[in-house]
């Protein structure tokens, strides 16, 4: 029993401090196009100005902004950087360079855009990408690659075990693309510390019941069986799936599209409310209800990187299934953790008063912070 309350113990810490470096922020990524003719290489890449500041240094007064001047004066030292961690082969190794240099903005703040032309060895052969951008320093960034290769479309996600794509001329498996999706929907739902905080405040109570005693007052005890937990886990579960599949699927195929910042502000708000119901409880017998509710807003968050990413349109539907997919087995993976160990702990005070009470306030706390920066557009911790 001392090792499982460990265990416990150790999951909800980890959930809670990994939850406080992101604050307000979804992971590291850049947003790589690549569109490949024959010889021909053209191009564009999109990396967080924050990133490159992080890496080699762009606010030359330390003030905290990044202007354009202070990006212009680095241009050549950025093309160096980022063409230092890209490598293109066909044939033998192509020859990249940075035609201009520009300023968007995406949904988490200001990217340079680097737009790339190049030429390779072979117009034929196989297209080899090595893609190597903060793995350094950073082994959550991710790249999210956009390639067409002759007139066949490709996507995936680079990270530091897949950073090398090898791809025939005219390849492409929809086999592939449903993996590479899967595993990304595991991944994002993993590094997405606001959804599992949410799932986390819903699952609390599902071991407890809130009972009369025999003085009259009300108090959390254990509940009587196993089974009632799991019907109780299996409604909340089923129901966030089920909405957040709903917005998800909306939101990817663009049919939906609200405001990145109206998004993540409900997403905190929920986890806020979530965690504030187990404190002060209001909803006690239905929180599928609440579930379902919100996840219709966590749906799009979800589909954030998939917008980014860009479906394939060749194998649409295959890839926004394994992308659910992945969500759900990730999801699925933190719930078989959390209930037979949150079931043994039930009746125990470490469990009710500190893992109860004291999670359910801490992630309350947590939230709130990520809700004032995300509504305010402020930055509360320095991250």
């Amino acid at each position: 029993m001392t090792r499982l309350r460990l265990m416990f113990c150790r999951l909800l810490a980890l959930c809670a401090i990994c939850a406080l470096p992101a604050v307000a922020h979804k992971a590291s990524d850049s947003y790589l196009v690549l569109n490949v003719k024959g010889q021909q290489i053209t191009g564009q890449w999109d990396i967080a100005l924050r990133d490159i500041d992080f890496a080699i240094g762009l606010d030359a007064n330390s003030d905290g902004e990044i202007t354009w001047g202070e990006v212009r004066a680095r241009h050549t030292n950025i093309s160096a950087w980022a063409l230092g961690r890209l490598n293109v082969q066909r044939g033998g190794d192509c020859t990249l360079q940075v035609a201009e240099h520009l300023v968007d903005t995406h949904t988490d703040g200001a990217y340079a855009v680097l737009r790339l032309t190049g030429t390779c060895p072979s117009g034929t052969q196989a297209l080899a990408v090595n893609y190597r951008l903060l793995f350094e320093i950073d082994q959550l960034h991710r790249g999210l690659l956009r390639l067409d290769l002759d007139g066949v479309s490709h996507s995936t996600v680079l990270a530091p075990d897949t950073g090398v794509l090898t791809i025939k001329a005219g390849e492409t498996s929809r086999l592939a693309q449903f993996g590479q999706y899967l595993v990304e929907g595991i991944w994002h739902i993993w590094i997405g510390f606001d959804h599992i905080l949410f799932l986390l405040a819903l699952l609390l109570p599902a071991v407890l019941v809130h009972a009369v005693t025999l003085g009259g007052t009300r108090r959390w005890k254990g509940v009587v069986s196993f089974r009632v937990a799991l019907t109780e886990v299996l409604w909340v579960v089923t129901a966030f799936t089920v909405a957040h599949s709903i917005t998800l699927t909306l939101a990817a195929l663009q049919i939906i599209e609200l405001p990145s910042r109206v998004v993540e502000s409900a997403i905190a708000a929920s986890v806020v409310l979530a965690a504030a119901n187990n404190l002060w409880p209001v909803v006690e017998r239905r929180r599928w209800l609440v579930a379902f509710s919100f996840g219709l807003i966590h749906g799009f968050g979800f589909a954030s990187v998939l917008t980014e990413l860009g479906l394939p349109k060749d194998a649409l539907v295959l890839s926004l299934l394994g992308f659910n997919l992945g969500v759900e087995t990730g999801q699925l993976a933190i719930v078989a953790v959390f209930l037979p160990v949150a079931y043994l702990l039930r009746n125990t005070a470490l469990y009710r008063k500190g893992l109860f009470f004291g999670g359910s306030f801490l992630t309350m706390l947590v939230a709130l912070v990520w809700l004032a920066e995300r509504a305010f557009n402020l930055k509360l911790i320095s991250v």
